[in-house]
């Protein structure tokens, strides 16, 4: 695989990455992306939504994050470059379809730091001095915003110290992030279990629609997204090839048994008095904090003081790492010609400072169309998933076009799990609901209006590196788009949805037409030259040192 030198932009001395980190930092890093608020909030939201089916929502969840892992793992360690998954499928599909996925990408890392924060914020309700923080319905308050946006403000701060002092500042986070949850279930499973909970109102009181909403809606599949933060870092690892298979799914092993063991610890420690009305009625007054306060009720005072310590530290760490993932994509965006070439400048520690910038401005605005936990989840859920399923089209693409490329890591029956994978994905969209589909929708046309008007600019102006829009390539996402958004209107999940569409049979379509753009896309993306020539002028060597 060839690269090609950098190209600096006029004015700074600065705008390569050093590669300082090792397969325990990548892990840690997609582990510390995985393990954050998604477990202090998923497991009561996913019972109050499927009751103990909750257990099947999480192994739909883990399935789909698997699948979609599996083909990261590949593309991962055959372009080891930052923020990969902006780039794959510029990459198979050029400009047009490349600018799109690169938005849908920056846009999840951008915002799920802002739900950390949320959650911290949430969780501080326990002492009196942060009640003044949130409103009834948990939304912030004016002085909550100004707290929010402070702690952001923090996370950039610390990114300004270098990618070691990260990784290894991360690591020690993750590995404490990791070592409570684990404790959380000894405790809870020894002290406190009933087995009876599993079907005093019936194992599945929602039915189908509740275990296939839960998914979305409540958590599930949020609480385990984060493993593509080994991608996004990429840039900056010292054996790529080697390691970020590995961090990918070991990271995904680790999150899914973590999280299957929460949910099934937390159905059975909960006193039945506080879901005697039914599992959407679930509650407990007065308590701040799902873990904690059931660790209150049933007398683990100790284990709840060091519940409500980690629910600062467990999020803070994920809103980190992500703060440093959105500032590498918005350098991948740069160097694929999609936005100016001053984002990619860094300073004398290699750190795109001015990415840092816009992380926090982006975060910051993030609190005030979406400023509770829960709406931004179902949200950004919904971007994210959007953002994987580019995936595996680049992956399809390149093992039909470039199939004698040398692979670090070659996925088995590779042809058969990347059209499953993409399919999977589109369901994940289609279950967030129409609600947030809308939402999302919008924020799509706003990333056309920037992404969009820079492009033209940059052809306009001849400036260097333009991309070249390749609208052919790319016919299919539109019409992708516009489809799920129309299904998931006369589908039945999400409020002001028709219903046109019953259950199952809306499955059936969205898996069909996800079948259907799959293999529309590989019929017409670029040939192999193009696609080389792709690699070779934006695969560079992201390195100012080794």
């Amino acid at each position: 695989m060839a690269h090609s030198t950098t190209s600096t932009p006029t004015g700074s001395g600065h705008t390569g990455l050093r590669r300082e980190v090792g397969v325990i930092g990548l892990l840690w890093a997609s582990v510390g992306a995985i393990i954050g608020s998604g477990w202090l909030f998923g497991a009561q939201k996913a019972a109050v939504a499927a009751g103990p089916a909750a257990l099947v929502s999480w192994g739909i969840g883990a399935l789909a994050i698997i699948l979609l892992a599996l083909v990261h793992a590949e593309l991962g360690g055959l372009f080891p470059v930052a923020g990969g998954t902006a780039r794959y499928p510029h990459y198979a599909f050029g400009g047009f379809a490349g600018m799109s996925f690169g938005w849908f990408t920056w846009l999840q890392a951008a915002t799920i730091a802002p739900i950390e924060v949320q959650a911290m914020i949430n969780y501080a309700r326990h002492w009196s001095w942060a009640r003044g923080l949130l409103n009834e319905d948990l939304t912030l308050t004016g002085s909550g915003f100004v707290v929010a946006a402070a702690l952001l403000a923090a996370f950039v701060a610390i990114n300004f110290l270098g990618v070691r002092i990260l990784a290894h500042t991360n690591s020690v986070a993750t590995v404490w992030k990791v070592a409570v949850p684990v404790l959380a279930i000894f405790a809870l499973g020894i002290t406190e279990f009933h087995g009876s909970n599993f079907n005093v109102h019936g194992f599945a009181p929602a039915g189908a629609k509740g275990v296939l909403a839960a998914i979305s809606t409540s958590g599930v599949i949020f609480a385990l997204l984060g493993f593509e933060q080994a991608i996004q870092w990429a840039g900056e690892s010292r054996n790529p090839r080697r390691d970020i298979p590995r961090a990918v799914l070991g990271s995904v092993v680790i999150g899914t048994i973590v999280y299957v063991m929460l949910q099934v610890v937390f159905i059975g420690a909960l006193p039945p008095s506080t879901f005697a009305g039914g599992w959407d009625k679930l509650t407990y007054p007065g308590i701040s904090g799902p873990f904690a306060g059931l660790a209150t009720l049933i007398g683990l005072g100790w284990l709840a003081t060091i519940l409500f310590v980690d629910a600062v530290i467990s999020p803070a760490g994920t809103g980190l790492v992500y703060i440093t993932s959105s500032s590498r994509v918005t350098y991948g965006l740069s160097r694929n010609g999609y936005a100016p070439q001053t984002l990619q400048y860094t300073d004398q520690r290699s750190v795109p400072w001015l990415g840092l910038v816009v992380a926090w401005v982006a975060g910051v605005l993030c609190f005030l169309p979406f400023p509770s936990w829960q709406r931004l989840v179902g949200f950004i859920t919904s971007a994210v998933v959007l953002m994987y399923a580019g995936a595996p089209l680049a992956f399809g693409v390149l093992r039909k076009r470039l199939p004698a490329m040398e692979r670090s890591y070659h996925l088995p029956a590779g042809t058969i799990i990347s059209p499953i994978a993409f399919a999977v994905a589109s369901l994940v969209i289609y279950w967030s609901g129409w609600d947030t589909l809308w939402r999302l929708g919008l924020a799509i046309i706003i990333g056309y209006v920037l992404l969009g008007s820079y492009s033209a600019y940059a052809v306009s102006k001849g400036v260097p590196h333009a991309p070249r829009m390749d609208f052919r390539a790319g016919q299919w996402l539109p019409v992708y788009l516009v489809g799920m958004g129309l299904i998931s209107w006369q589908g039945t999940f999400g409020e002001g949805s028709q219903g046109n569409l019953p259950l199952w049979w809306d499955i059936l379509v969205v898996v069909v037409f996800a079948l259907v753009i799959y293999y529309w896309a590989l019929a017409v993306a670029l040939p192999a030259e193009e696609i080389d020539r792709n690699i070779r002028g934006v695969e560079v060597v992201e390195a100012g040192g080794h």
